[in-house]
């Protein structure tokens, strides 16, 4: 039996003990395992009540079932959901009967594979599941859904269709070259070119955007040695992550810790005091600080109202600025903020207490509003690129540079379709759907070729 046509059955729900646990198969077989477990005829989408027996007839569980008929399901084939008791040993005898039933084990992903095969989604869409599954916050939600709904897809399919169209009329230079075309031809496709290179560009611009999304906000927190920053970090957190010391330089490598901030999901790095005069495993710690610091999406520069002072290399006092830092002065509670006139100029500021959790609300919001200005100004139809998908736009980025440079040079048709080609092969894989006949019927459409 070919794997496309095997039925494949999983757990679809996580391990455990739990109120439910749901069983799902997909395939061809979906309908006569329904019938043959249930002792029922199958009806679409209607929730069924009912004892699940084994093959020999052993009672193991009271379940509630639904049958989906193909195309009308997740993944376009005939499909069973089965909702047992959560209880791991009955999820797994069910799934046992069901393998001896003649199903295969789903592979990881499997349901979803067939769905995109199957064509009820698209890449992307396909990716957006699994982005939808692991989000970690409020934005990343958002960004999923928007996806999983076809956003990516609707911008791939615009840019998709305009250079189609462009390629349409350098082909028919191509295959028809005693057709009178127009000579305002070549300025038509160079400004096809530039808009589809304008569009790849705005979708780039949100890579960075979708690494954070999916990989949190890198805050790194810095600051002299016992200045707070341990204790501070431990406030965000609620808990006690990391050790916290009246001695100076307890922090010698970095701590991370994933946190949820209004909206926004942080990886928050408690980094090595920066101690003017360390010790030879304190300045270890802190090259390792400075290495942190250079990836950094948004600084917390944690100052004692003690000890006011900090000393920032070049590199990273570069990197500081007012839309991703904020300033710090902790420890409220023993000393009033001194005056420091110039010092942080134009930076955000936050007076609190890590001791006694004074201001710390403050400094969420403080958090909250820049986090807030990473996301790019794309509007309602915003989307978060991947690594996989940024690796296709850069390659379309490059055959399109390379393109509009020949029709600059009025090089030959060939070498610009060649581009072109090379374009929409590279934004197709993001969708997993070129077709050579789209590319066909635009040429036909647009042009009375042989009349």
């Amino acid at each position: 039996m070919s794997r496309h046509v095997e039925t494949i059955a999983a757990l679809a729900t996580p391990v455990g003990t739990a109120a439910i646990a749901l069983v799902r198969v997909s395939g061809i077989e979906a309908g006569r395992l329904a019938r043959e477990i249930f002792d029922v005829v199958p009806q679409a989408r209607r929730v069924r009540h009912g004892d699940y027996r084994d093959r020999v007839g052993v009672l193991l569980d009271d379940v509630v079932w639904v049958y989906y008929a193909g195309p009308g399901s997740y993944t376009g084939e005939d499909t069973l959901e089965i909702s047992c008791h959560g209880n791991p040993y009955v999820a797994q005898r069910v799934l046992e009967d069901l393998l001896a039933r003649g199903c295969r084990c789903a592979e990881p992903g499997e349901f979803t594979q067939r769905a995109f095969l199957g064509g009820k989604m698209d890449l992307s869409q396909a990716e957006a599941v699994m982005d939808l599954i692991q989000a970690r916050s409020e934005r990343a939600l958002v960004a999923a859904n928007r996806q999983l709904r076809g956003a990516l897809g609707r911008q791939m399919a615009l840019l998709i269709d305009a250079l189609l169209l462009g390629l349409a009329r350098v082909e028919a230079y191509i295959d028809f070259p005693d057709e009178d075309l127009p000579p305002e031809d070549q300025a038509i496709v160079s400004a096809q070119v530039a808009e589809v290179l304008r569009g790849t560009e705005r979708l780039l611009a949100t890579s960075h955007y979708g690494e954070v999304l999916r990989n949190g906000i890198k805050t790194v927190i810095i600051g002299e040695p016992n200045a707070g920053k341990s204790s501070l970090l431990n406030c965000l957190v609620g808990r006690d992550r990391a050790i916290v010391s009246p001695e100076p330089g307890t922090t010698r490598d970095f701590i991370e810790e994933v946190v949820n901030i209004g909206p926004h999901c942080l990886r928050l790095i408690d980094t090595a005091g920066l101690n003017p005069s360390p010790g030879a495993v304190e300045k270890l710690g802190i090259e390792k600080t400075f290495e942190i610091a250079g990836e950094a999406d948004l600084f917390v520069v944690v100052m004692a109202v003690n000890s006011p002072t900090l000393l920032l290399d070049k590199v990273l006092r570069e990197k500081i600025h007012s839309e991703n830092t904020v300033v710090v002065w902790n420890k409220i509670d023993l000393a009033p903020v001194p005056v420091l006139a110039g010092t942080w100029k134009g930076l955000s500021t936050i007076e609190v207490s890590a001791a006694t959790g004074l201001g710390l609300e403050g400094l969420r919001s403080k958090m909250i509003a820049l986090a807030d200005g990473l996301t790019p100004a794309l509007g309602e139809d915003v989307v978060a690129i991947n690594a996989r998908h940024a690796q296709a736009l850069k390659q379309a980025r490059a055959d399109l540079a390379s393109a509009a440079e020949k029709l600059a040079a009025g090089e030959a048709a060939e070498l610009l379709a060649s581009d072109l080609r090379g374009a929409l092969a590279a934004l197709g894989e993001i969708s997993g759907k070129v077709d050579n006949e789209r590319m066909l019927d635009a040429l036909f459409a647009n042009f009375c070729i042989g009349k």
